[in-house]
């Protein structure tokens, strides 16, 4: 009778009523939602993070940010996330990157001397060894706070998602004895995928080598150099920090790099459409683009901006969180060289006017990117070459003129410029007549378009979407606590037997010692038939 009764109260419903109680039903939080400890990584980094912390909100799932005192982008306050603010800096000094990057740009504009570039990059590999040293410190804070980290246990999560480009989240997994997830394509190593996936440098090129998967003899041997450049890198600025450290706090018999490599899942940054072929492992999962969506309608302002090109189309200018202001002489002459064109220009730029800035251009302090270059009269994308706004560009067809500075920048648009969907010049270089040329050659050249159109469509042609695929392994790690039948425990192999060089060595021995008794035998032998003849002759 109750059964009856439910149904009747349903049916006297009008649909409205029945369709509002579907939507608030679909909507509501998922009672059996995760709990997820989230150590992310400041700047550009944590903007992709963020994403993956909104999806799993949107999903149910209850998320906490560990962020350090000085944080610059990571709030404390959010409607996806509780925060927990350590107090302990982290080492991210922004004032001190952009005066790097300040400093960069003039002494390579300026042509010094050798010595004064290798000086900025000893300042560069300086200040990751304090950032890497203060993240430490920030771990020993923690691990010594007892009440801290009993809270932490006492939360009981199912996981710790984290960007491996500082390594502070993966200790505090193992500290906490929880699943790893990582969002990656740096750990504190390098590039992610030489942490655990076989790397032959025969035509697995190098970060900021600027090679392609084709090298001849005289390539390869500036890929090893690369390599070993990298392996002093380590030697200076991760060792000292983290083999002390984990040998403190996870015994002497663990190596740092350990700990990295027995994470579950390692959700990657690129795909196949960004990355050269190489070989990789069961638990990487590729999520280029995650971040990337369909752009949404502009501020009626910068939409009738937009407009007003007409048949021309708009270009869209940004050189990322970092680079805020370049030098007044390159601010004029690229104002300059946007004056001729008949295209209507969109420049992300914070510093002094420039007073060559024609009518066409609109100067903003902010810009949305990703809704720009998914506008249907956007024709080009002048950028600085962060992963994040190339595979934008790629995920809405849109080609590129480069003007990389720093880190992987000159190496990300390398490859885009042996994709044939870019034109990179040197900001040490550039000049009004040059840019121009470059900006035109893109615009006009229909090659460029052509080609991004292609990478856009093999880059949007799966079966999942990134985002859903990476919150899907994640899920999946929260099911299963753990994904430990995708994980290769060669990393606990030392160098001798993952490249079974013990095992050469006894096989060679053990021929060797076949052959030396084959020997002795066939000598024996003749010495004995010899023997017999002889006395058989006497």
């Amino acid at each position: 009778m109750r059964q009856e009764s439910e149904q009747e109260s349903l049916s006297d419903m009008n649909p409205t009523t029945l369709v509002t109680l579907a939507v608030l039903l679909c909507s509501a939080p998922s009672v059996d939602g995760g709990k997820v400890l989230v150590f992310p990584v400041d700047g550009s980094h944590w903007v992709n993070m963020n994403v993956i912390i909104e999806e799993l909100y949107a999903r149910g799932h209850e998320v906490t940010v560990l962020r350090p005192l000085d944080a610059w982008y990571i709030k404390p306050g959010s409607p996806h996330y509780k925060a927990i603010t350590i107090n302990s800096p982290a080492g991210f000094d922004r004032e001190l990157f952009g005066l790097y990057v300040s400093r960069t740009l003039q002494t390579r504009r300026q042509g010094a001397s050798v010595w004064t570039r290798i000086t900025l990059e000893y300042e560069l590999v300086e200040q990751f060894y304090q950032m890497h040293k203060q993240v430490l410190k920030m771990m020993g804070q923690m691990f010594d706070d007892a009440k801290l980290m009993q809270s932490l246990r006492d939360a009981k999560y199912d996981l710790v998602l984290t960007d491996p480009a500082v390594g502070g989240g993966v200790l505090l997994a193992h500290r906490l004895g929880l699943p790893i997830v990582l969002n990656v394509r740096w750990t504190i190593q390098g590039e992610g995928h030489h942490a655990i996936a076989p790397t032959p440098l025969s035509y697995v090129p190098i970060p900021v080598s600027e090679l392609t998967d084709r090298m001849n003899f005289t390539e390869r041997v500036k890929n090893i150099l690369y390599f070993l450049f990298t392996r002093f890198q380590i030697w200076y600025v991760t060792e000292p920090n983290y083999k002390p450290f984990v040998h403190r706090y996870f015994g002497s018999d663990v190596h740092y790099m350990e700990l990295f490599q027995a994470a579950d899942i390692w959700l990657m940054r690129n795909d196949f459409t960004f990355e050269f072929p190489r070989p990789t492992m069961p638990n990487i999962v590729y999520m280029a683009g995650f971040q990337c969506k369909p752009s949404k309608p502009l501020p009626k302002e910068l939409e009738d901006f937009v407009q007003s090109s007409g048949e021309h189309g708009v270009i869209v200018m940004t050189l990322g969180t970092l680079v805020e202001n370049l030098p007044e002489d390159i601010t004029e002459d690229i104002a300059s060289a946007f004056a001729q064109l008949p295209q209507k220009v969109i420049w992300k730029h914070k510093g002094k006017r420039p007073s060559t800035l024609g009518n066409n251009t609109l100067m903003l302090d902010w810009l949305p990117q990703n809704d720009l270059l998914g506008h249907a009269k956007t024709r080009l994308f002048v950028a600085h070459g962060g992963t994040n706004g190339l595979q934008e560009a790629i995920y809405h067809g849109v080609p590129l003129v480069g003007l990389p500075l720093m880190f992987d920048q000159p190496d990300n648009f390398f490859r885009m410029k042996a994709r044939g969907v870019a034109k990179v010049l040197d900001i040490a270089t550039v000049t009004k007549d040059n840019f121009l040329e470059a900006v035109k050659e893109v615009l006009y050249e229909p090659s460029y378009m052509e080609k991004m159109k292609v990478l856009s469509s093999l880059h949007r042609d799966k079966p999942v979407k990134p985002l859903d695929h990476a919150v899907f392994w994640i899920e999946f790690v929260m099911r299963h606590k753990g994904a430990a039948h995708l994980r290769t425990e060669s990393y606990k192999m030392s160098m001798i037997q993952y490249h079974s060089i013990d095992v050469v060595a006894f096989l060679l021995t053990l021929m060797l010692l076949i052959f030396t008794v084959f020997i002795f035998a066939v000598k024996f032998l003749w010495r004995k038939v010899f023997y017999r003849s002889k006395v058989k002759n006497e």
